[in-house]
């Protein structure tokens, strides 16, 4: 057994795999006496959104927010609909309640475990305002199908990013296919400050606008709110320490990659369903996400051999006492229904160690001996 436990996630190994570009970057912040708004974030936003490839990247202070704050863009609120996944974290179907609307709830692929776009139209009412996938896991959400429903129901694309910086679909990157798309930075994202932040992207320069005056109050100038804004910023700090990491981000995805092909050569074979990819689609590996019909079972076995796991998650929004029996579309996800008890997450992050994988490997094959 491994004296020190392998974790999940590792932000504090990330953070002292830069920990001199970080440092430096949060010094110049505390020495330039600007925390709020200021040059760091303008050249964090200027960057991620060049990295994307797009026009317009605003920082707010968290992932839920970006979802929220896209919403209020749209000008989408109550009697209005907004088809997403249960398969999530809940703050994708908080976002769509906390400005009013209705989280209309669509089923899985089975194989992406993102939403099943032949599943939309079937969903859509005279009230539906927009389509919101999520990149679940960071695999990509099937984008050029959900584009063209969009299109042609003249629905809005919102994409829940949060798990999938730097996935692309033919090379294009994800993030640069919708009207707008949300990204958390979360400690334990691909790209995650040291405390909560989020951003919403655009290429439409009007709902850019909208989107920096939403943030701070409705303020088009300072202390006169020309409309109901809220108030969240991304601060310098978090601003500076993500731009330090974005320098990092294609090399420690490159990282992932490897370390989910390693997990896929010592893995097949075994009584478990490995993530897949489709064709011409980056997959970054937020998670790396098995299944097992034997779930309970195998995590205790990791625990016992000093290996963490995690279930993401152990229920579907819609099975979750907040949320039980009120969710439109909740009694028609059987993909989701069956996936769910089976999902185990294994330790990915860009630091894991070859050593430490191999052992991981190992002990899940010994299980199934």
């Amino acid at each position: 057994m491994n004296a020190k436990l392998i974790p999940v996630a590792d932000p504090h190994a990330n953070y002292l795999a830069h920990k001199a570009e970080i440092d430096a970057a949060i010094k110049k912040v505390l020495d330039s006496g600007w925390y709020i708004l200021g040059e760091a974030t303008r050249k964090f936003e200027e960057n991620f959104a060049n990295y994307i490839g797009v026009k317009h990247a605003v920082g707010v202070n968290s992932g839920t927010d970006a979802i929220v704050l896209a919403l209020r863009a749209l000008n989408i609120g109550p009697n209005d609909e907004v088809i997403t996944v249960s398969l999530t974290a809940v703050a994708t179907v908080a976002a769509i309640e906390l400005v009013g609307a209705t989280a209309v709830l669509c089923d899985i692929d089975p194989e992406t475990r993102c939403m099943d776009a032949s599943k939309v139209e079937g969903l859509i009412t005279e009230k539906t305002k927009a389509i919101l996938p999520v990149h679940l896991y960071g695999h990509p959400a099937d984008l050029p199908t959900l584009q063209a429903i969009a299109k042609r129901h003249h629905l809005f694309l919102i994409e829940d990013c949060a798990q999938a910086h730097g996935a692309q679909i033919e090379s294009k990157m994800i993030g640069s296919f919708g009207d707008l798309a949300c990204f958390s930075f979360y400690p334990t994202k691909n790209l995650g400050a040291i405390g909560d932040g989020g951003a919403v992207l655009t290429d439409n320069d009007d709902l850019a606008d909208r989107l920096r005056w939403l943030r701070e109050y409705g303020w088009k100038q300072r202390y006169i709110s020309d409309f109901p804004g809220m108030n969240t910023r991304l601060d310098e700090i978090q601003a500076a320490i993500l731009d330090a990491k974005l320098t990092f981000l294609e090399a420690e995805t490159q990282k992932r990659i490897q370390i989910a092909s390693r997990y896929n050569k010592h893995l097949s074979g075994l009584d478990l369903v490995l993530p897949t990819v489709k064709p011409q689609y980056r997959h970054v590996y937020h998670l790396y996400v098995i299944e097992s019909n034997q779930r309970e079972e195998l995590q205790a076995h990791l625990k016992s051999q000093g290996i963490a796991s995690a279930i993401h998650y152990p229920q579907s929004v819609h099975q979750q006492p907040a949320y039980l029996d009120r969710l439109t579309g909740a009694k028609n996800l059987s993909t989701t229904d069956d996936i769910v008890p089976k999902i185990l997450s294994l330790p990915m992050y860009p630091e894991l160690k070859s050593v430490d994988q191999d052992f991981i490997t190992e002990k899940i094959q010994n299980f199934f001996v």
